[in-house]
């Protein structure tokens, strides 16, 4: 199997970049998502735009596909939609009462009851930065694992180049995982995280891992999109990104 390539340190405090780039972990920060997301706010939000039929989508940037046809800011996501993204672009948008940031070059399906109601979001390739709110357990599917979830903020990954080799974060909250029989309860309070790989290593399917990615930032501003914050601007503790998932460091 293809070893990971090496690791490169980021400014995001102890996060890592792997195979990212440093302006795709600074998404939030540009001035007309900045602008976007004033203006969702204070139109009401995920409640206001559910009631209203308006657009759920806070920001596209470059080629993003939904159900194979060109997504404008004009149109909605929701479950049942499938979604492609293209190489420098990204989608934030929330369904329902959970808000998703897709990275470049993912591809991902929602599955729901109904439009707003996710039920689960299964990524192919690329990679999601989630938040979700309180409701029914629903699952982050991967090709190696499977999360079940309820309120949380969640990070997932996946690597074609490494086999389709998942990764999943549980930024906060509570996560069941399994790949392939194994499982794992996950209690975190800052980044709990875990490779999912497409074959065992150290006789091992599940395996510890350390914080890549994503940001802090980047959860608390998909938390805001939806009336949440994070565990650790409620507690206004964080920790050691070492994957432990224990705040208070």
């Amino acid at each position: 199997m293809q070893q990971p390539p090496a690791l490169h340190p980021t400014n995001h405090q102890t996060t890592q970049l792997l195979g990212r780039s440093e302006d795709e972990l600074a998404w939030f920060q540009r001035r007309g998502l900045i602008q976007a997301a004033g203006l969702w706010v204070a139109a009401g939000g995920f409640i206001s735009a559910h009631a209203q039929g308006r657009s759920n989508i806070v920001e596209l940037r470059g080629d993003v596909l939904r159900n194979g046809q060109k997504l404008t800011p004009d149109q909605r996501v929701e479950a049942g939609d499938s979604i492609q993204t293209g190489p420098d672009s990204t989608a934030v948008f929330a369904v329902g009462n959970s808000a998703f940031m897709v990275r470049q070059n993912s591809r991902l399906s929602i599955d729901g009851d109904t439009p707003t109601a996710v039920k689960a979001l299964r990524l192919l390739t690329g990679a999601v930065a989630s938040v979700w709110g309180r409701g029914p357990e629903r699952q982050v599917v991967l090709p190696t694992a499977t999360a079940g979830i309820r309120g949380t903020g969640v990070y997932v990954e996946v690597f074609p180049e490494q086999a389709f080799r998942g990764y999943l974060c549980n930024c906060y909250g509570t996560v069941a995982v399994d790949a392939g029989g194994e499982s794992v309860l996950s209690q975190s309070s800052y980044h709990q995280s875990f490779w999912a790989e497409a074959e065992p290593r150290d006789g091992k399917l599940l395996r510890p891992a350390g914080a890549i990615n994503h940001t802090d930032d980047e959860l608390e501003f998909l938390a805001g999109l939806i009336n949440q914050r994070t565990a650790w601007q409620i507690t206004g503790v964080k920790g050691s990104k070492d994957g432990t998932g224990r705040s208070g460091y």
